[in-house]
């Protein structure tokens, strides 16, 4: 039986309450209060190995202060959505969290496998795909991307059933600019607007709490590319469909001491003006969630020497990253992909001291340094 409910103003205060030794780690962002890291989970082998170590991950961060997790239904062909659904499940059921206490977030949009790579896989996707009219061959974008109501609604069901969650707080359409590979930008227009249609029946059937985009390059990308993305476009069409109280509420980007375009490219216009991506998410009343906060564990280690000295006190260039991320102005939440009880431990000594100030971080462009 799935559980019931979705994240609650009063649920998060009272998680977030629980954590005062946690300065400044819960901000407001949708209303809720929400860890400024969440737990990532895309990275690791399809194996059972793998989800154990997830499933005690996700507890201890639950435990631990961080109420976000971030998910997509391919990740893992499905296995990461259900270590999620089995983590909070068994937290639930002994009384330690509730499930109003938590922001969980998922993505659809790339053919996934069930648990791992079939024998045959082509095969495997005429039976299950296309013999039973969930996809059409014509639907499909660079033989990998799918962006229909018929298949995003099924892996939408196939999400809430993984995560055994009636409602998903943020429902993602994953990497939608791989669409423009194949398509004008007009015909692309019109995808997305009838997906946004078919989302805000689903957040009227109870399904998903709100929805957005995780992209990327869309979103990082210059106007003049063809994969570029527009919030502002965006948000006019979610409007169309959905009136002034559309769900169009969120969005993800890669955001790292690495890949700042978010906050250094002005690439998006809004009121007639340019703006960088954060600025304009700000202005939009958008969430923004940066994923790749680490880059997959290259900013770990090696860091040059302005990193530490802008972020004094750390024990880990991990740990200054994850404080790049989430001190910047614009970014709610910094996504961290963690597998193992230590990596989190790790983490959350970066959540024990208050995020950065301005100040700080402009000490990594000192010297005409970027980082």
């Amino acid at each position: 039986m799935m559980l019931k409910g979705r994240a609650t103003p009063p649920a998060t205060a009272a998680y977030a309450s629980r954590f005062p030794e946690l300065p400044g780690n819960f901000r407001p962002v949708l209303g809720l209060s929400v860890s400024s890291i969440g737990i990532g989970t895309y990275l690791g082998d399809p194996d059972d190995e793998t989800d154990r170590a997830y499933e005690e991950a996700i507890k201890a961060s639950l435990r631990g202060g961080i109420n976000l997790i971030d998910t997509a239904v391919n990740y893992r062909f499905q296995r990461s959505e259900r270590s999620i659904g089995k983590a909070i499940g068994e937290l639930a059921a002994q009384g330690e969290i509730a499930r109003e206490q938590l922001i969980v977030a998922t993505k659809g949009g790339y053919i996934t496998f069930d648990g791992g790579v079939p024998a045959n896989p082509r095969a495997w996707f005429e039976d299950h795909y296309v013999k039973t009219g969930i996809v059409a061959p014509t639907d499909l974008v660079d033989g990998s991307h799918c962006m229909t109501p018929k298949y995003i609604g099924t892996m939408l069901e196939l999400s809430r059933k993984n995560l055994n969650l009636e409602t998903i707080d943020i429902y993602y359409i994953h990497n939608p600019e791989t669409q423009l590979e194949a398509v004008e930008r007009r015909e692309f227009l019109a995808r997305m607007a009838t997906i946004f249609e078919f989302l805000e029946g689903a957040v009227a059937d109870g399904k998903i709490g709100v929805y957005g985009t995780a992209t990327w390059n869309g979103y990082r990308a210059a106007q003049t590319e063809r994969g570029w993305l527009s919030l502002d476009e965006l948000i006019r069409i979610a409007r169309e469909v959905g009136g002034d109280t559309h769900h169009f509420r969120a969005i993800q980007l890669p955001y790292n001491l690495a890949m700042p375009e978010a906050i250094t490219r002005s690439n998006q216009i809004v009121q007639g003006g340019k703006a960088t991506t954060l600025a304009a998410a700000k202005a939009l009343g958008v969430a923004v969630a940066a994923s790749a906060t680490l880059l997959q564990g290259q900013l770990s280690r090696r860091l040059p020497p302005i990193v530490a000295d802008a972020f004094s006190g750390f024990a880990t260039d991990a740990q200054r990253s994850i404080q790049f991320t989430r001190s910047t102005p614009g970014v709610d939440v910094a996504l961290v992909g963690m597998k193992s009880v230590d990596h989190v431990r790790d983490t959350l000594e970066t959540a024990r001291k208050p995020p950065a100030t301005l100040e700080e971080l402009m000490r990594l462009f000192q010297h005409g340094d970027e980082p």
